[in-house]
């Protein structure tokens, strides 16, 4: 028989990846060899986690350089100004919906309710609580997002009016926001195939689905921009999206109706009912939070792990958080054109080193959620103060780099065409204050996801993020008029580091997960201390090279072994057991790993 984690060895398809630790253990054999011991989910390997994050983040680096490429195909196609403005006012759809949707509220909610159903399926508690869970959600968010998209479209007038009074060209704002408007239901969807896929430890599709995303957008504007114009980006999100479900939906339906899903589902669910009647015991496994050791099993449908109360400021946090640019792009639309351009391509090269620091939380995140369903405290301490740790070594070194090389990297990336030596001038000034607010806004994705994970609703991390809004909006507000673009970039540096200041506060049991705080803190300030050493150190040396090839390259050069030197002087240990793992699970072959 197939263990549950290896349901389908000979039948699944090759878009997926099986690594060790990814596993569940039957009733028939705990993972310590006892026959009849009731069934759990086995928690995954080190070299698993390695593994598993290695290849979300091969993945995410290829969608977020094709993200690039996307970018850079926007600027040399419609260069900074009126029309490029009137798409990424368009954009900010798809913006919004991938962090309600996707990266953020949608995850939050349904991982976590995910995890419980895989290890209660492990357990056996009758039925498959997976297709439950499916049956019993999947239908009612498909309805509510036809729903907004249908709004969205309907409303689309309004909707510009109110993102961007001062834009030009509405009208042309308008057609693109009804295109990307489809983007509600085919992230909807996506989503919610990647929550599911994640709980049951399948990285490789999910982590697939920016490469689709973006390989959509960048076809459809060549094919279609000449006769289309900018509208021809707007089709490739519609596109983009669905490509984004193509890429999940096989191996989302192997999980869930594999050959031999049905017929392992009964055998672990009779034989860990018959061990628990003759044992009297239960699973240490898949307990709700606050249950203890020695209780009646939970028999009570999964479907109640997913209710408006968990929902609601899990949504809301997304959309508050989502917010930052709207109030961005609302200021930027009364400056001269080409203002939220700039901004725009800012953000998205600057927030590269952000994406690739959290790859490590998005891998260990059904993890931590499986820990804190299972009342172990002390794993999931652990597990978040390291990733913590490793995430912001991570993305200060991207910070460094950054703020050392922006009017570089810039000029490389997108400097032809219609885009101008003055349009890189005016991104890269911005780039270097955003690069400020990176650690900020990776503290805020690693934190948030360990007070969503407890299965319990809690209004702290909205009441942080409003917060951090409200300082975004008053200090975007003073500052636009006399600093243009670089007054709304440092208000949104100040305004997520606020609020992870206060996330991080937070963390406490009744909240949260309770963190060793003054240690965290006293851990980051090395790598913080660190950064800000080399990035002085990279725009010195980059400064000396008028040509933009050799000062990227000796600037992100001196960058690197300056960090990592001051590192190792300060006595920071997080990444290289990390990279050392990382190392040992690619250079030597695991049993049972294989690329299917």
């Amino acid at each position: 028989m197939a263990k549950r984690g290896d349901t389908g060895a000979g039948t699944e398809g090759k878009d997926d990846v099986q690594l060790p630790g990814a596993r569940v253990a039957t009733a028939d054999t705990a993972p310590g060899g006892t026959e009849g011991a009731p069934a759990e989910v086995t928690p995954p390997t080190r070299g698993f986690l390695a593994k598993a994050t290695l290849v979300t983040a091969v993945l995410s680096i290829a969608g977020a350089l094709l993200g690039l490429g996307r970018d850079q195909a926007l600027a040399h196609l419609f260069g900074a100004g009126t029309e490029t403005d009137a798409f990424l006012v368009a954009w900010t759809v798809p913006e919004v919906a991938a962090t309600l949707l996707i990266e953020d509220g949608m995850a939050f909610v349904l991982v976590p309710a995910f995890s419980l159903a895989v290890a209660r399926r492990a357990r056996g508690t009758g039925g498959d609580p997976v297709r439950a869970l499916v049956a019993s959600t999947l239908p009612r968010i498909t309805l509510v997002l036809v729903g907004v998209s249908a709004l969205l479209i309907a409303g689309a007038p309004y909707l510009v009016a109110g993102l961007a009074p001062g834009l030009p060209d509405p009208g042309l704002a308008v057609d693109c926001t009804r295109l990307t408007a489809t983007c509600v239901l085919s992230f909807g969807l996506a989503g919610y195939c990647s929550a599911a896929l994640r709980a049951h430890r399948r990285f490789l599709a999910p982590a697939a689905i920016y490469v689709a995303y973006n390989t959509g957008i960048i076809t459809a504007m060549f094919v279609l921009g000449g006769h289309w114009g900018v509208r021809s980006a707007a089709i490739g999100v519609a596109l983009g999206g669905c490509l984004m479900v193509a890429a999940q939906l096989p191996a989302l339906v192997r999980q869930l109706f594999g050959r031999h899903r049905s017929e392992t589902t009964t055998m672990t669910s009779t034989a860990a009912t018959t061990t628990s009647t003759a044992a009297g015991a239960e699973s240490p496994v898949a307990r709700q939070p606050g249950e203890r050791s020695g209780t009646h099993p939970v028999t009570h449908p999964v479907t109640h792990s997913v209710n408006l109360a968990l929902v609601t400021p899990v949504l809301l946090f997304a959309l508050c958080r989502q917010s930052q640019v709207l109030i961005e792009r609302y200021l930027a639309s009364n400056l001269p054109s080409g203002a939220i351009s700039h901004l725009n391509y800012a953000q998205k090269v600057a927030q590269i080193p952000m994406t690739l620091s959290l790859m490590l939380c998005t891998v260990t995140f059904p993890v931590l959620a499986q820990a804190l369903a299972e009342g172990d405290t002390e794993r999931a301490r652990h597990r978040v103060e390291h990733d913590v740790s490793v995430a912001a070594c991570i993305v200060l070194l991207g910070a460094a780099a950054v703020f050392a090389c922006a009017p570089q990297i810039i000029e490389l990336l997108f400097q032809r065409g219609a885009f101008t030596a003055q349009d890189t001038a005016a991104t890269a000034t911005v780039m270097r204050v955003y690069s400020v607010g990176l650690l900020g806004h990776t503290l805020v994705g690693a934190l948030v996801r360990t007070y969503f994970s407890a299965g319990r609703p809690t209004w702290y991390p909205l009441a942080a993020m409003a917060a951090g809004i409200v300082a975004t909006s008053w200090i975007g507000a003073a500052t636009v008029g006399a600093w243009g673009v670089s007054g709304i970039a440092a208000a949104n540096a100040v305004g997520i580091t606020l609020t992870a200041a206060l996330l991080l506060s937070g963390m406490n049991e009744r909240r949260s997960v309770p963190i060793r705080t003054r240690r965290v803190v006293h851990e980051l300030s090395k790598p913080l201390r660190a950064a800000v050493c080399a990035a002085v150190a990279g725009a010195l040396v980059a400064g000396r090279f008028d040509s933009s090839a050799p000062a990227l390259f000796t600037g992100g050069l001196t960058v690197t072994l300056v960090y990592v030197l001051l590192l190792r002087l300060l006595g920071v240990q997080a990444v290289a057991p990390a990279f050392r793992t990382a190392l040992r699970s690619v250079t030597r072959r695991l049993p049972h790993a294989r690329c299917r």
